[in-house]
């Protein structure tokens, strides 16, 4: 389900298919027919269970503070499929999307790709005609059979391990480390984030297969509580705009990963882009007293939790929410009650939005009640003494938002 996607796809008569689909065959053949675009652009390609967004954006923070240009290919879309690729640091314009579409059309690529294959392919024609000194490629599910992972990049950078979208990638951590650690090549270095124990080993394993260099978090590089940075460089940086303690390995990795790619970086520019980078809907203030955040998972979610007890000390909050069916939503809202004084679900227009009602079955807080989509008090009221953090799926944060008139530029 992307934004506008069906416009273009309408107006260039090319099919696809909005089913997820794992794999990489069709797309192959889909860039054998477009000249093959992905092959002598400067790739970063990120995978992991959370963070890929915001080390992204601290990558492209950097990089253009550097004077360098960038092109981003991310997901979920948070306005429309516009945003989901940024040439940079803005959403392509629709005459160059028009463009890889009328390209497309006349390849041949109609019927052969899903949705998202279709998107990828745009987004590499996109990337071939712009020539920027560095493409940022983020996954949309897993790695291994994702249809981003048909590149050969500077460096593979995985973010993060958890358990997520599992009935496609596993039910344990190793299986899911398995799906991320599928997008790292042979003889190309990989920069691994904060994972668990079992994850690494499975990442280990597969970078030493490949005899691909291995830089992990707190073992090759690392972050401080006074905001130093230590790996191939060193660098004091200035705070961070992106809250939490997740962010400030999120900013590590970013760092890392721009290093190992071979990127010349310069500590104050460093520093002024990790100060000032603001991913939207990463415990983002939309008014006073009220955040959006993304956390979809209970990785996610405890991280959201810790940076609630970081931030506000001692204080709960009201918490508004709705997800995806497939997610571990019991332990996902467990995760949040420590810090929770009210659980408001909501049922939101995606068809894979779980019910409010469901939701409200799956939490283990008695401090829970239903509320209308359409009721612009969600985000545009609060208590004035209980801050408001309205979480869960990006898709349900971002139609809220643009209900209320408050997406984020």
């Amino acid at each position: 389900m992307i934004p506008k996607m069906d416009e273009y796809k309408k107006r260039w008569e090319i099919d696809s298919d909005d089913a997820v689909k794992p794999g990489l065959k069709a797309i192959q053949q889909a860039l054998v027919k477009m000249g093959n675009p992905e092959k002598g652009l400067p790739i970063i390609h990120v995978a992991g269970s959370n963070g890929k967004g915001s080390t992204i954006a601290f990558m492209e923070g950097i990089l253009r503070q550097h004077g360098l240009s960038t092109a981003v290919f991310s997901s979920p879309a948070l306005l429309d499929i516009h945003d989901q690729i940024r040439l940079n640091g803005q959403p392509i314009l629709q005459e160059d999307l028009d463009n890889a579409f009328k390209l497309m059309k006349e390849a041949g690529l109609s019927g052969m790709l899903t949705d998202f294959e279709l998107l990828t392919v745009a987004a590499l024609v996109s990337f071939r005609q712009f020539a920027p000194d560095y493409v940022l490629l983020e996954t949309g599910m897993g790695g291994k059979l994702d249809s981003t992972n048909v590149v050969t990049p500077l460096v593979s950078v995985i973010t993060s391990i958890a358990l997520d979208h599992t009935a496609f990638l596993g039910e344990t951590l190793e299986e899911v480390t398995e799906h991320k650690a599928g997008i790292i090549k042979s003889g190309i270095p990989v920069v691994l984030g904060s994972i668990p124990e079992e994850a690494s080993a499975v990442a280990q394993r597969v970078a030493a297969a490949n005899n691909s260099e291995r830089f992990t978090y707190d073992e090759h590089f690392t972050i401080d509580c006074q905001d130093v940075f230590k790996g191939r460089s060193t660098f004091q940086l200035k705070g961070r705009k992106m809250k939490g303690p997740h962010q400030g390995i999120n900013a590590a990795v970013a760092i890392e990963g721009l290093l190992v790619a071979g990127v010349e970086l310069k500590e104050e520019q460093v520093a002024t882009a990790v100060a000032t980078t603001q991913l939207s809907f990463r415990f983002q203030e939309i008014s006073a007293g009220v955040f959006v955040d993304g956390a979809h998972n209970p990785a996610a979610a405890k991280m959201l939790k810790e940076t609630i007890q970081e931030e506000f000390p001692g204080e709960k909050v009201d918490f508004v929410i709705g997800m995806l069916k497939g997610k571990d939503i019991v332990k996902t809202l467990d995760e949040l009650i420590p810090v929770a004084a009210s659980f408001t679900f909501v049922t939101f227009p995606h068809p894979l939005a779980e019910t409010a009602d469901r939701l409200m079955e799956y939490c283990n807080s008695g401090e829970k009640k239903m509320t209308n989509y359409s009721n612009d008090t969600i985000l545009l009221l609060r208590d004035v003494k209980i801050r408001k953090v309205v979480t869960g799926s990006l898709y349900m944060i971002t139609g809220l938002m643009n209900y209320c008139g408050k997406l984020a530029n």
